[in-house]
C-alpha cells in the first residue's frame, strides 16, 4: 500500500504540530488562582471573586421567581425545593456577611419561613399564594431593616398571587 504524496507530508507534520501545541499551552500564564504568590493571596482572590451578600440575593431573587411560577403552575413540590434552597442560600450569604444574620433570621428564616414551607406543602393553592405574599413582606421588611429599601422598587417585588377562587 502505498501512501500518496500529501498523505506523507501530513503524517511527517503531525509530530511538529503535536509538539508545537505543547510548548503554547506550557507557555500559557498561570491561571488567576494558581498564579496567586502564597495561600493568602490565593484566599483574598477567592474571597473577592465570591463577593458578598449580593450574589447570594441575586439566587434568591431568581428562586423567588422560580416560586412564583411554581405556583401559578400547582407544582407545589417545585415551589418548596426552591423555598428550602432560598434558605440555604441566604445562610451560605451571612456566612460570607455575618452583619446580614440578625435580620435575616429575625425577619425571615426563624419565623417566617416555616409558614411559607408548610403552607406550599399542604397543597391548599389559596394558603400557598397567601404564604407566597407573606414570604414577600418579609424578604421587604428585611431589605427596609438593612437600609437597603431601594432593592423593594423592582418587578420582582411586582409579583402578586392570581385571584384563587374558593374551594
Amino acid at each position: 500500500m502505498m501512501l500518496s504524496r500529501a498523505a506523507l507530508i501530513a503524517l511527517l507534520a503531525l509530530p511538529v504540530a503535536l509538539v508545537t501545541h505543547a510548548d503554547e499551552h506550557s507557555a500559557s500564564p498561570p491561571g488567576w488562582l494558581t498564579g496567586a504568590d502564597n495561600d493568602q493571596s490565593r484566599f483574598e482572590r477567592l474571597q473577592q471573586y465570591l463577593r458578598g451578600f449580593d450574589q447570594p440575593m441575586w439566587e434568591v431573587g431568581e428562586r423567588y421567581q422560580a416560586v412564583h411560577t411554581a405556583l401559578r403552575r400547582n407544582n407545589f413540590e417545585l415551589a418548596g425545593y426552591h423555598w428550602e434552597k432560598i434558605r440555604t442560600t441566604i445562610e451560605n450569604g451571612y456566612m460570607k456577611r455575618p452583619k446580614r444574620k440578625a435580620n435575616a433570621d429575625a425577619i425571615l428564616l426563624n419565623t417566617t419561613w416555616a409558614q411559607v414551607r408548610d403552607a406550599f406543602a399542604s397543597h391548599d393553592s389559596r394558603k400557598a399564594w397567601a404564604a407566597f405574599e407573606q414570604a414577600r413582606d418579609a424578604c421587604m421588611a428585611c431589605h427596609a431593616a438593612e437600609s437597603v429599601s431601594f432593592m423593594n422598587n423592582q418587578p420582582l417585588f411586582e409579583l402578586n398571587a392570581p385571584a384563587v377562587k374558593s374551594e
